[in-house]
């Protein structure tokens, strides 16, 4: 998860393997210091559940990037920018290897693969049984989203947005998929998804595409977020979580822009309401969770869109993405604790803290609960009772 404050300018030199510019873009993280405003104090409230940590273990610090959890039945894999790539069987650590480089993203994986990426554009994938390497792939520029694996391929999108599929067996490069891009877009670690039978992936300037996993055409493409303003800055409208596929539709949310689903099938608007988040969505059979800019969680009904609850009593705690677990909604902050809300009014039901580092990674559901990554790499799996 980006840091909060003031605008930092960072340029993609982005060099191939023959050396030649592929991209010169510019990027924007709109929270890269301390914001101005101050977080909300955490208020007393009569608990109504427990959380409950089922087993804890440490895999290594974050620093600037951000790595997400990959769940896989019982076990949950973890990476550090160190190189650290580790299993853990029902929170006994069943191998930890360290792949000779640092890291900027990771897990991705299906069970029998786990794939992570590098600054440097590498995408290294490991057999999950035993953290054998299997083979290595390179990419066009740094790798800040953990890759999305199916049967076939292994799907990486770049910093650059560009997005590539390798065949999971040898590594062999399928195709790979770009479009133009604003000048200026966001610096997030935000991936794709495999929806349907299509691969889902938002870009800059607040596009929705679906693309056919065969050969990476465009299936359909929608639009999120219409850029407004007349700067670059208010410009930007990119949308920064994965796409959640939920029954026939696909939500997704943008900065400075709107919470949307679509049809998965054509790509036709269902509904849409207006508002900015960074963190992104979650979805279940009732609702759409959502943390804003602003720290507000926020549901909306899955089928109309229509506001269920808000609740603003952590504002500017630099929230995760929320992630809807049975009767609740868990999400995180920038100072380690885990909010749980009820999903059916956004009443606080319990509360646990972490290591008191960011929880920079999404809470990933596991089992009849979720697992949690904080930046200093403590691992927490979590049950609501």
């Amino acid at each position: 998860m980006m840091k909060h404050g003031s605008v930092k300018l960072e340029i993609y030199c982005v060099l191939a393997a023959v050396s030649v510019l592929l991209a010169g873009c510019a990027s924007w993280n709109p929270f890269a210091s301390e914001p101005k405003q101050k977080p909300a104090e955490l208020t007393a409230f009569t608990p109504t559940a427990e959380v409950r940590s089922d087993w804890q273990a440490n895999v290594g610090r974050s620093e600037e990037y951000t790595f997400t959890p990959l769940v896989a039945g019982n076990n949950v894999y973890a990476a550090a920018k160190d190189g650290t790539l580790a299993r853990y069987d029902n929170g006994r650590q069943e191998w930890r290897i360290n792949v000779g480089q640092p890291l900027s993203a990771g897990v991705g994986g299906n069970g029998r693969v786990v794939a992570v990426g590098s600054p440097k554009g590498e995408v290294l994938v490991f057999d999950a049984a035993n953290g054998q390497l299997a083979w290595k792939a390179q990419v066009s520029s740094e790798v800040l989203a953990a890759p999305a694996v199916n049967e076939q391929l292994v799907v990486v999108r770049s910093g650059d947005a560009r997005i590539f599929a390798f065949d999971i067996k040898t590594g062999k490069r399928l195709w790979v998929y770009q479009r133009s891009t604003p000048t200026l877009s966001l610096r997030t670690p935000v991936g794709v998804a495999f929806g349907g039978r299509s691969i889902l992936a938002g870009f800059p300037g607040g596009k929705l595409v679906a693309l056919n996993p065969a050969n990476g055409a465009p299936v359909w493409e929608s639009t999120v977020a219409l850029p407004k303003g007349t700067t670059e800055l208010e410009r930007i409208a990119d949308l920064t979580s994965v796409p959640v596929v939920s029954g026939s539709s696909v939500c997704a949310s943008a900065y400075q822009g709107r919470v949307a689903c679509f049809d998965l099938g054509n790509g036709n608007l269902n509904w849409s309401r207006d508002i900015s988040s960074i963190s992104g969505i979650d979805v279940d059979h009732k609702g759409v969770y959502l943390s804003d800019e602003n720290g507000i969680v926020q549901a909306y009904d899955h089928n109309n869109g229509a506001s269920l609850w808000k609740q603003d009593k952590l504002r500017y705690r630099v929230l995760s993405k929320p992630v809807a677990v049975g009767r609740y909604v868990a999400v995180g902050d920038k100072f380690g604790v885990v909010h749980v809300l009820r999903s059916d009014n956004g009443e606080f039901a319990a509360r646990f803290t972490t290591d008191g580092t960011a929880l920079s990674a999404n809470p990933q559901r596991f089992r009849d609960g979720f697992v949690v990554q904080t930046r200093n790499g403590s691992l927490h799996a979590l049950f609501v009772k």
